[in-house]
């Protein structure tokens, strides 16, 4: 079935239930930003593969909104589609409603699966599309016309020891707890899977890239229910959860478990991590907290030995990408090297180091043109050869079993312009900017991500990203509550947690350069004006300089280079033959 015959199969839908607009969202009953394939609906319908995406399909309109990491890749992935691109003005925001709003007639039916709603969107849907007195509708269009739709994932489910998590689950149980009495709460719902696998320390392979297993957990102050499929687990790792105090049920039952809560309970639910169809279950007379689920900010403050595994896994990953910027050095245009072979080859350099599961995401080697592409992902048709001339964007990550990486890296083909030159240079120095920042206590990432991007609003120039995200321990490569972007999140910067700073800059058709480390935040100095943080900077990778002009930095930059590299050669060398040594030697030299 094409998408054009998809969108007419959803509309004859729409016409015999007398909708007028059908909402799609990307998302799962997790609310997942990346999603098992049983809920790839926006690929499905559409054929937009971006990880952000809302579909609206009308009578006359069908339109995909995202934001602008993916208007090139959109534009031409829903060529001849029957949907139309709309561009988000505003990052991660629902834009669609507005439009909604304006288009649809009063009493208008609108609908949408509320599975793969929030309960913080369902509730602003009903909010902002008041005015209408709407009649909003389940609905699930997409499952009579999906032919051999992929099946829920099936692979087993494993526990993780406490030398690799620093805490028992019963004593996360606990630390749950004690934020369940402080909102006086005696039931807590948690629907996200990175907070399930942490939680239960417990790992598994039901999403790509992501270490999580689908399942949901209801907590009271007496006992916890893990909802999974059963024989995802061994009999051992069930006698660990039973001597924890938790209690193991097939993961479709939650909804009866919901709707039978006693009356006058009260339950804590995060807004943005559970969907709307199981909030809707819970009872009337049950009283809801709406507060962000306390294991959320639990697992961003890493404790001492997630830290000290994480600096484990940054040097095997900095040996990993050491060797693969030696090999793409040595050899382009001795032999071909194509996108999808230099991320192979990459995946081959981590799959040699010790604790490697397997990658975070999928792996952005943008050549050229392509690297202006945020999330640019090469494809067969996309596919092209790396030459001895421009620049080569590689953003990759990798699972050990201690710890997630994510890195940016631009590498430096030969023949650079001037414009190529300056670019790179101001890239670097807003990196270094965020990395080097002193802040105070309640410092949101709002700040930090102005601060990151100064060295380009001087030279006029911007990205349409945040400057950063939270990153997980052996779990999502994406993970809150932290964020560095434009939006006030009033969530503080706090010690322990672990962000990436990657600021960039992409010209359309020409060129994309981003640096990314990841940094985790440390205390730096305590005086009468406030108690001071610092970030370490925990990647382990060189930078190229060769492009490097050094007139458009300041010395505090230079120093903080020098330092860093200093530092990637100290901690990498001894894990290196001769020949990657010297290697590493040139690329880490004071500039």
């Amino acid at each position: 079935m094409s998408y054009i015959e998809k969108l007419s199969a959803i509309r004859q839908q729409m016409k015999t239930d007398g909708v007028a607009a059908y909402i799609i969202p990307s998302a799962d009953p997790h609310i997942s930003e990346y999603l098992p394939s049983h809920y790839k609906c926006t690929p499905f319908t559409t054929g937009f593969t971006g990880s952000a995406a809302t579909v609206v399909i009308t009578e006359d309109f069908a339109g995909v909104w995202t934001d602008a990491r993916y208007f090139e890749q959109a534009e031409e992935q829903l060529a001849g589609s029957g949907f139309e691109l709309v561009k988000l003005k505003v990052q991660q925001t629902p834009e669609y409603i507005q439009w909604l709003s304006e288009q649809l007639p009063h009493g208008a039916n609108i609908a949408f699966d509320e599975k793969l709603v929030s309960i913080v969107l369902g509730e602003l849907l009903h909010k902002q599309l008041a005015h209408l007195k709407p009649n909003l509708q389940h609905k699930d269009y997409l499952s009579p016309i999906w032919e051999n739709r992929p099946a829920l994932p099936s692979e087993p489910a494993f526990l993780i020891a406490a030398e690799f998590t620093g805490k028992a689950i019963s004593e996360k149980l606990t630390e749950v707890r004690k934020a369940m009495k402080r909102h006086h709460a005696n039931y807590h719902l948690i629907s996200s899977l990175d907070d399930m696998a942490w939680l239960f320390n417990m790992r598994g392979a039901d999403v790509s890239y992501n270490p999580v297993v689908l399942s949901f957990a209801l907590i009271t102050l007496e006992q916890a229910t893990l909802y999974i499929q059963p024989d995802k687990l061994t009999a051992e790792d069930k006698y660990t959860l039973a001597k924890n105090g938790v209690e193991i049920l097939s993961y479709d039952t939650i909804a009866n478990d919901l709707q039978a809560i006693p009356q006058e309970s009260t339950i804590l639910i995060d807004p943005k991590r559970n969907c709307f169809a199981l909030y809707k279950l819970i009872p009337a007379a049950v009283h809801t907290v709406l507060e962000i689920n306390p294991s959320t900010a639990l697992k961003a403050s890493k404790n001492e030995t997630e830290i000290k595994n994480t600096r484990t896994a940054m040097v095997k990953d900095g040996v990993a990408i050491t060797q693969f910027l030696k090999w793409v050095k040595e050899n382009v245009d001795k032999i071909e090297i194509t996108e999808i072979a230099a991320a192979a080859q990459l995946k081959s350099f981590r799959a040699a180091q010790d604790g490697f599961i397997g990658e975070s995401f999928n792996t952005i080697a943008a050549y050229k043109a392509h690297g202006a592409l945020p999330h640019y992902g090469a494809t067969k048709e996309s596919n092209v050869a790396i030459k001895a001339e421009g620049l080569f964007l590689v953003d990759s990550g990798g699972q050990y079993r201690y710890g997630t990486t994510d890195i940016t890296r631009v590498i430096p083909m030969g023949n650079n312009t001037e414009e190529e030159k300056t670019d790179y240079t101001l890239v670097l120095k807003a990196m270094i900017e965020g990395c080097k920042t002193r802040f105070p206590k309640g410092t949101c990432g709002y700040q930090i991500d102005a601060i990151t991007r100064r060295p380009l609003w001087d030279f006029a120039l911007n990205y349409g990203h945040g400057t950063g995200h939270g990153v997980g321990y052996f779990l999502n490569v994406h993970e809150g509550p932290q964020v560095f972007n434009a939006t006030a999140t009033a969530v503080p910067v706090e010690l322990g947690m672990i962000t990436s700073i990657e600021p960039g800059i992409y010209r359309s058709g020409k060129h994309g350069i981003r640096i990314e480390n990841l940094v985790l935040t440390i205390s730096d100095q305590s005086n009468e004006f406030n108690e001071f943080y610092a970030f370490e900077a925990l990647t382990l990778a060189p930078i190229d300089t060769t492009l490097v002009k050094k007139e458009l930095l300041e010395q505090s930059h230079i120093k903080w280079l020098n330092q860093y590299h200093a530092n990637v050669y100290a901690k990498l060398s001894p894990y290196l033959n001769e020949e990657e040594k010297v290697f590493l030697g040139r690329m880490t030299s004071e500039i």
